[in-house]
C-alpha cells in the first residue's frame, strides 16, 4: 500500500459524508504520521544539525535568554526565506515572553518557539479531501517552468490509484512535446490513462475533451496538467481562466481543486507566485516541492502565515515514497529537530 489512504469523515465532522481525505495512514504509527517520510523529511531540512537551533545553547550567557539569542533566531529564520514579517510575528511573542521572564533556559525557548510555529502552520495543515459525489472530481494542477507540476501529477495519480480510486490524466501542456510525453510516462508507469493531443493543441479544448471522457468512463478523478508559466505572463495567466470557464461549462463546480506546485527552493519568490496565481484562480491547495535541495523549509511558514492556503503535500525527493500529505506537527519537528545520527535507531 501508499503512504495514502481514503478516510470517510466521521457523521459528526464539518465535511460531507461523501468526501474522502487523502492523509497519512492511521497505521504508519501510534500517532498516525509517517515516520518513514518524516524521518527522511527531517534528514533532508538539516542534513545533520538543525539549522535553526543548532548551537543556540552556547549563545545562552549563563543560561539565561537575552537579545543575542533572539536576534540569532531571526537572523536564521530570515535566511531560511521565512521572511520578515512572519519572523517578527515569531520573535514578536518571544521577546514579549523574555521581557516577562516566562522563558528560563534553553528548553523553555524551544517549547515556546514550537508553539509558535505550529500557531502559524497548523491552519493550513489541511489534508486534500476527494468529494465521492463529484464525478469525476477535477484538479487542476498549475504552477511555474520547474516547479515539478508533471512529476507531482504523476505521485499524486499513482497514490489515488493505489488507494481504489479511478484516476483519468490530460495533458494540458500542448506547449511542450516533452511534457506530453513526461506524462504519458507516468500514466504507463501507474497504469493510468492519458488524454492527450498533438503539441500546440488548444489547452481548454485538451482538458474539455477529458472531462467528456472522464465522465464516460466512470472517472473518479480527472487530474489536468497545464502549461508552466511565470506568474507575470498575463497572457498565459488568461489562459488558465479560460480552461476554469470550460470547466466550469461542464461541471459548474469545477475545477474542484486549483493545486499550485511551488518550487520551495525559491524561497520569497514562491511566496510572491502563490499570490498571483492565487489573485488570477483562486488556488484552493499547495504542493511545495524540492524540499530536499537547498531549501530549509521557511517558505511554508511565510506562505501559511500570509496566504492561509492549505499546504496539502509536500516533496523531498524524486521517488513517490517522498511525496507525503504535509503534517504541522511533523514539519515543525523536522525543523527544530537534528536529523538522525548513523548510528540512531530508525
Amino acid at each position: 500500500m501508499g503512504l495514502f489512504s481514503f478516510k470517510s469523515k466521521k457523521p459528526d465532522e464539518a465535511a460531507p459524508e461523501t468526501a474522502a481525505r487523502v492523509e497519512p495512514r492511521a497505521d504508519a504509527a501510534p500517532t498516525g504520521k509517517q515516520p518513514g517520510f518524516f524521518a527522511r523529511m527531517r534528514a533532508k531540512l538539516n542534513r545533520g544539525n538543525s539549522w535553526l537551533t543548532y548551537d543556540l545553547a552556547n549563545l545562552l550567557p549563563g543560561g539565561r535568554i537575552d537579545d543575542a539569542v533572539l536576534d540569532e533566531l531571526e537572523t536564521r529564520l530570515i535566511g531560511a526565506d521565512v521572511g520578515i514579517e512572519t519572523t517578527e510575528k515569531i520573535l514578536g511573542g518571544l521577546r514579549g515572553m523574555v521581557a516577562r521572564k516566562e522563558l528560563g533556559n534553553l528548553d523553555a525557548l524551544l517549547t515556546a518557539l514550537r508553539q509558535s510555529m505550529l500557531g502559524i502552520v497548523a491552519p493550513v495543515s489541511r489534508p486534500l479531501e476527494i468529494d465521492a459525489a463529484k464525478h469525476p472530481y477535477v484538479i487542476l494542477v498549475v504552477g511555474v517552468n520547474g516547479s515539478g507540476k508533471t512529476t507531482t501529477i504523476g505521485k499524486l495519480a499513482r497514490r489515488l490509484s493505489d488507494d481504489g480510486r479511478k484516476v483519468l490524466l490530460a495533458a494540458g501542456d500542448t506547449f511542450r512535446a516533452a511534457a506530453i510525453e513526461q506524462l504519458q510516462v507516468w500514466g504507463e508507469r501507474d497504469g493510468v490513462p492519458v488524454i492527450a493531443q498533438s503539441a500546440g493543441a488548444d489547452p481548454a479544448a485538451v482538458i474539455f475533451d477529458a472531462m467528456q471522457a472522464a465522465r464516460a468512463r466512470g472517472v473518479d478523478v480527472l487530474i489536468a496538467d497545464t502549461a508552466g508559466r511565470l506568474h507575470t505572463q498575463s497572457n498565459l495567466m488568461d489562459e488558465l481562466k479560460k480552461v476554469k470557464r470550460v470547466l466550469g461549462r461542464l461541471d459548474a463546480d469545477a475545477p474542484h481543486e486549483v493545486l499550485l506546485v511551488l518550487d520551495a527552493g525559491q524561497g520569497q519568490n514562491a511566496l510572491t507566485q502563490a499570490q498571483q496565481f492565487n489573485e488570477a484562480l483562486g488556488v484552493t491547495g499547495i504542493v511545495l516541492t524540492k524540499l530536499d535541495g537547498t531549501a530549509k523549509g521557511g517558505i511554508v511558514l511565510a506562505i501559511a502565515d500570509r496566504l492561509k492556503i492549505p499546504v496539502r503535500f509536500v516533496g523531498i525527493g524524486e521517488s513517490a515514497e517522498d511525496f507525503g500529505v504535509f503534517d504541522a506537527e511533523s514539519f515543525v519537528d523536522a525543523v527544530l529537530t537534528p536529523a538522525r545520527t548513523p548510528g540512531e535507531a530508525a
